[in-house]
């Protein structure tokens, strides 16, 4: 455990290393611009992840989640393949 210097009001409060740590003073929380990036990413992943052709959701049955995740595969062959043609059609010409 130590200290860290709060990025809104300026004191010292107790820091457990945790981004999530709220300041003793103003309340808000000490992760500052960490927090910020952390927040964007988790955000940025969950859009990834939403973002395959075949999403799988929490509520899915076993055995959707199962078709889903072979479609997703082929899916991801299909897409290396024509990225792989369309690559050999950049680089013959040269």
């Amino acid at each position: 455990m130590g200290q860290k210097k709060c990025p809104h009001c300026g004191e010292w409060s107790n820091w457990t290393v945790n981004i999530n740590d709220a300041c003793e003073h103003c309340g808000k929380p000490l992760g500052g611009r960490d927090l910020e990036y952390h927040e964007r990413r988790e955000a940025d992943t969950k859009a990834n992840q939403e973002q395959w052709i075949f999403h799988i959701k929490e509520t899915d049955n076993d055995a959707v989640v199962v078709l889903k995740k072979v479609g997703n595969f082929f899916y991801t062959i299909y897409m290396a393949i024509i990225t792989f043609i369309a690559w050999l059609v950049a680089v013959l010409p040269g």
